[in-house]
């Protein structure tokens, strides 16, 4: 501290340090009456580290740690209701969504529900062997009577997952055909993938209620979202700049080149963007349960606060069999979209 004191000694801030100081000392030499006789010690290896909690012992005017965490605070609360009000009608059809698609899933029959997964897996990936694969592993939940969490999650990662993409690929196409608007949104894309997963339920926990839904969705988009942005607008990116005059050449409106030429070409890229969010979207799930998200998470959660270790260890062993069937359905489904453009 005395290093810090004389620094705004020769600064000339003293003054302004003493205006906010109490019970602080005003300058080195009252430091030094109050030590008595002791020995400043200038060695810079000793060297205090400049946090503020250190800086505002030598200038009270300077505020402390505690003061800029209360003041982060009462900045969100400040902005907390306002934000509600606009959020708030714009959020409220997601609720409705995962809300509707639990109820479905879970109302129906569990034959009729695993029947429909199955057809849409041969659907989208053309492929005997990954219908087979879900099957099996929507069988094995059943039969150690892990159905109804299983369906729970992949309800929620369908319509968190379906929505990400949904928003994510225009955002990644507007990305790929503005550079200012990609130095823009870099930053955010950063921070959204940076952010550890915890952190994007706080604010959230202030601002909605606990007992709805939307409340995880948002934190499992916002997470999940970036990975679909960021290769969509790479895929575009890399298309053969060739291609794309010869078909100018023929004059061919914009709106057609995009749908007809671009997107096709850019989609195993896309496609690798959209299978990562989906998984993004599993991982969240599990971590939104602590928000009393249902589903496989919420007995993770229960085996962690009982210490039951056969109840966390065969649920997270379903979240597992359910991230391996989800990533084999779309790698199938990305195989057959390279064989269909390679034609």
């Amino acid at each position: 501290m005395i290093v810090f004191e004389t620094v705004f000694e020769r600064l000339g801030l003293r003054q302004w340090c003493n205006k906010a100081e109490s019970n602080e000392f005003s300058s080195v030499s009252d430091l030094m009456a109050k030590l008595g006789k002791a020995e400043v010690n200038q060695n810079f290896w000793d060297l205090p580290q400049p946090s503020l909690d250190t800086l505002n012992k030598a200038c009270s005017a300077i505020p402390r740690s505690r003061d800029f965490t209360a003041g982060v605070e009462q900045a969100f609360l400040n902005i907390k209701d306002p934000l509600k009000v606009v959020l708030d009608p714009l959020t409220q059809p997601l609720s409705w969504a995962i809300d509707g698609t639990l109820y479905a899933l879970v109302a129906l029959p569990w034959w009729i529900v695993m029947l429909g997964m199955m057809l849409f897996a041969y659907f989208v990936a053309r492929s005997v062997r990954v219908t087979l694969l879900v099957f099996s592993i929507l069988m094995f939940l059943t039969v150690i009577d892990h159905y109804e969490a299983a369906i729970q999650t992949l309800a929620i990662v369908f319509v968190c997952g379906f929505i990400s993409v949904l928003l994510g690929i225009p955002l990644g196409i507007a990305m790929s055909r503005s550079d200012p608007l990609q130095r823009s949104m870099l930053p955010v894309l950063d921070m959204l993938q940076t952010l550890p997963t915890f952190v994007y339920l706080i604010p959230l926990i202030f601002m909605f209620s606990v007992t709805e839904s939307k409340l995880y969705g948002i934190a499992i988009i916002g997470y999940a979202i970036v990975p679909v942005i960021r290769l969509t607008d790479l895929g575009i990116r890399l298309v053969d700049k060739d291609v794309l005059e010869a078909v100018d050449a023929f004059g061919m409106p914009a709106g057609q080149k995009l749908l007809g030429v671009t997107i096709p070409l850019a989609m195993p890229t896309i496609m690798a963007g959209i299978n990562q969010t989906i998984m993004m979207a599993l991982a969240m799930v599990v971590i939104a349960s602590l928000v009393s998200a249902p589903g496989l998470g919420e007995l993770v959660l229960q085996g962690i606060s009982r210490l039951e270790l056969g109840v966390g260890l065969v649920a997270g062993l379903g979240i597992v069999l359910l991230a391996i069937m989800i990533d084999r359905v779309s790698k199938a489904a990305l195989k057959r979209i390279n064989k269909v453009n390679s034609e």
